[in-house]
């Protein structure tokens, strides 16, 4: 046999801890002598305390070993019981064996039952079912008298007998019987029919009836609640659908309502594609759907039970069938008013107080969840084409007014005049006031269509600039065939100008918003190239009338007197005159560009090699000449206005100075000046000159256009070209004898 020990070993490793634990405490306790003498003392709180721990130890154990006695006298109990239960058990088992028998017999008496019930039901309903035909009758006299919740109540007895016939032959599996109960009650069609018919001409006309007798629609209202709960009950069981379920009549009553507002605004409706007519449409529409949305807030929502909801639907009946009416108005070619009226009302009427936010409609009717009438993308198509039904009305305004002033031109009369005595004409004050017009007009629906309109006008603008362009070009070919047609020639031109001005300012003006007044540069081009040609035009005439005086120098009897530069000066004050007609900037732009023809012609007269100088006192006398012309021409303008640092006499001066010089030696150096200071002279107009002295050799000739060659000048950007305006005669050939070759 083993030893305790053995079967144990968590004992022998517990006692030997607990010897080393003792023997770990007992030295560190009397490691000294003089600790021995309390050896006693605690020998004995030891053994004190070893008692207590055994007496713990045997009360713990006794009471573990009571627990599990009486756990085993309780097992022992069960163990008795279940035995007793097995053997009652068997007992009954044995006892059911024996009736077995027995309850065959009695399911032959429950069939007998359920047979006895089946008939005694059939006996029950006979009543009922033989007065069918008569209950029908009675109905449908109901009906004609409009006693419809009487009618209906007999209606729903009737369809309860049906359909409880119906689903007791179905769940008995007798389908082919249920042909003949259907025919048998095929009456029932007929007057659903004949109910269903009078209920949607009450729900027709149930905006009529709620401000009248809304009895008749509140009894509608009953009859469809009542047959939504049988629908209702008849899903929620599922086990049997009678024919003709479900009757869906609270949707019939929703379609029909919403078929009646449709219906009686939307469709078959012809609209005027013109404006007048569509204002009228438009405020009927207005009218009546204000005046039927107050009856159903007001009437119609007490008449039907809360979840119907009726106020949301008509709304939204209302909101979709008039944007399906606007959008099929739209399709139709519709002029600029009715399109600006269409816009105006769909973006700003219909959801104003006039309309959809009347007092008397908020805050029940919310049209703000429903979606615009027309898509973004609609009110952009619809925009473009006012856009351009205004551009064709503008255009064709525009270009009456054109017709207008050209004829004005060929009056015999000058052009009015303003306060100040500037010529002037109406067109300016026309055509703005129009584009003005129908940019303020847009403002009143949307900025976005401000803004395209603005932006045609400005096209408009800049193609009528060219239409006037032309028509100034006609007139001065009308003119260049007789000069005395028109009559007022150059005062109209003088108007034109003043009026391209007003047209000029007034540009910025045509956009209300500040922030958004940019004059596109082609717009400032084209009223640029207008000014250009008017002053073209005008320069033009002033050329024709001193060309006459420029043919007649340099010639001897030039240099002998001063007569031709008093004849030249005289025109030149006649059309500073009339200059003075035209406001300031054109004013001072036209007495430049003349300063530049007149010195321009000047100098083109002196290089036509009409003179060669024969010796040096009539180089001294052109000199003079020269002097005393570019004088009396330079104060002329001074005294006109123009500042002599803007002349472009000052190159009659220079030219003096070449011919003035006394030794040809010294002309390379005087012509570098020159062609410094007038960078576009050329070759040419140098060698022109230098004919016009009469004194220069070949030698000094080629050294000045070496030079020349040597020192190309470019040009400066703010140069104002004159001598590249100016062509110099071709030399003469030599002769050439005919069909003969030039050495």
């Amino acid at each position: 046999a083993s030893s305790p020990d053995e079967e144990w070993p968590e004992v022998e490793k517990a006692e030997k801890l607990a010897r080393g634990a003792a023997l770990k405490w007992a030295s560190g306790v009397f490691y000294r002598p003089e600790k021995l003498e309390g050896l006693g003392h605690y020998r004995s709180r030891e053994m004190q305390r070893n008692s207590s721990i055994q007496s713990r130890l045997k009360s713990t154990v006794q009471s573990y070993l009571e627990g599990v006695s009486a756990g085993l006298e309780q097992l022992r109990s069960a163990v008795q019981e279940v035995q007793s239960v097995c053997q009652d058990l068997g007992a009954a088992r044995w006892a059911l064996l024996d009736c077995a028998d027995r309850f065959q017999d009695l399911q032959q008496m429950r069939a007998l039952m359920a047979e006895h019930v089946q008939l005694a039901s059939v006996v029950q309903v006979l009543p009922q079912l033989f007065s069918v035909h008569e209950v029908f009758s009675h109905t449908l006299q109901l009906l004609r008298g409009q006693h419809l919740l009487e009618a209906h109540a007999e209606l729903m007895v009737m369809e309860h007998l049906r359909d409880d016939i119906l689903s007791q032959l179905h769940f008995r599996g007798l389908s082919s019987a249920q042909a003949t109960v259907l025919s048998y009650f095929s009456g029932l069609q007929e007057l659903n029919e004949s109910l269903a018919k009078q209920l949607w001409g009450i729900v027709g006309s149930s905006l009529q009836l709620v401000r009248e007798d809304p009895v008749l629609f509140v009894t509608a209202v009953r009859i469809i609640e009542r047959e939504e709960k049988i629908d209702d009950a008849l899903l929620l069981d599922a086990t049997f659908l009678p024919p003709g379920r479900p009757k869906g009549w609270r949707q019939k009553f929703y379609h029909v309502l919403q078929e009646t507002i449709t219906g009686a605004h939307f469709n078959a409706i012809h609209v005027d594609a013109e404006g007048p007519g569509l204002a009228r449409h438009l405020a009927a529409l207005q009218r009546d759907i204000v005046s039927e949305l107050r009856v159903v807030k007001d009437l119609m929502v007490q008449c039907v039970p809360a979840h119907y909801n009726i106020l949301s639907i008509c709304t939204a009946t209302y909101h979709q069938a008039l944007a399906s009416h606007l959008q099929d108005i739209l399709r139709e070619d519709l002029d600029k008013q009715a399109l600006f009226l269409l816009l105006e009302w769909v973006l700003r009427v219909y959801h104003s107080p006039e309309m959809m936010g009347h007092p008397d409609l908020v805050p029940e009717v919310d049209v703000s969840s429903l979606g615009p009438l027309i898509s973004p993308e609609l009110v952009d198509q619809t925009e473009r084409k006012y856009v351009e039904k205004v551009k064709a009305s503008v255009l064709e305004w525009m270009q009456r007014t054109l017709e207008v002033e050209f004829k004005e031109w060929f009056r015999e009369e000058e052009p009015e005049t303003d306060h100040q005595g500037f010529f002037q004409s109406a067109l300016p004050v026309i055509v703005m006031q129009m584009l003005s017009e129908n940019i303020r007009v847009a403002s009143l629906i949307t900025d976005s269509l401000q803004q395209k309109v603005y932006n045609m006008a400005l096209e408009e603008l800049e193609a009528f600039l060219g239409r006037l362009r032309d028509a100034l070009v006609q007139c001065g070919k009308e003119h260049q065939k007789d000069r005395a047609v028109p009559k007022y020639y150059i005062p109209y031109l003088l108007a034109v100008l003043n009026n391209n001005l007003a047209l000029s300012s007034s540009v910025l003006s045509l956009h209300p918003i500040a922030a958004c007044r940019e004059v596109p540069a082609s717009l400032r081009a084209a009223l640029d190239r207008t000014q250009k040609k008017a002053c073209q035009l005008l320069l033009e005439e002033l050329l024709l009338d001193l060309q006459p005086l420029c043919v007649q120098l340099p010639s001897r009897k030039w240099l002998s007197g001063s007569q031709l530069v008093n004849s030249m000066c005289e025109v030149i004050d006649k059309y500073a005159k009339d200059f003075s007609r035209v406001r300031k900037p054109v004013f001072t732009l036209l007495l430049t560009e003349s300063e530049l023809l007149v010195a321009s012609q000047y100098l083109r007269a002196l290089m036509q090699k009409k003179m060669v100088c024969k010796s040096k006192e009539e180089r001294g006398q052109l000199c003079d000449r020269l002097l005393q012309d570019a004088t009396q021409l330079r104060e002329l303008f001074c005294g006109l206005g123009l500042d002599r640092s803007k002349q472009s006499l000052e190159a009659v001066f220079a030219l003096r100075e070449l011919i003035r010089l006394k030794d040809p030696a010294l002309l390379s150096l005087e012509v570098l000046g020159f062609i410094t200071k007038y960078p576009d002279v050329s070759d040419e107009h140098i060698s022109t000159l230098l004919d016009l002295r009469g004194d220069v050799s070949k030698d000094v000739r080629h050294m000045v256009l070496e030079m020349m060659a040597q020192h190309p000048q470019p040009l400066p950007e703010s140069y104002r070209p004159i001598f590249s305006t100016i062509l110099v005669p071709a030399p003469e050939l030599p002769f050439c004898l005919r069909m003969g070759k030039c050495a």
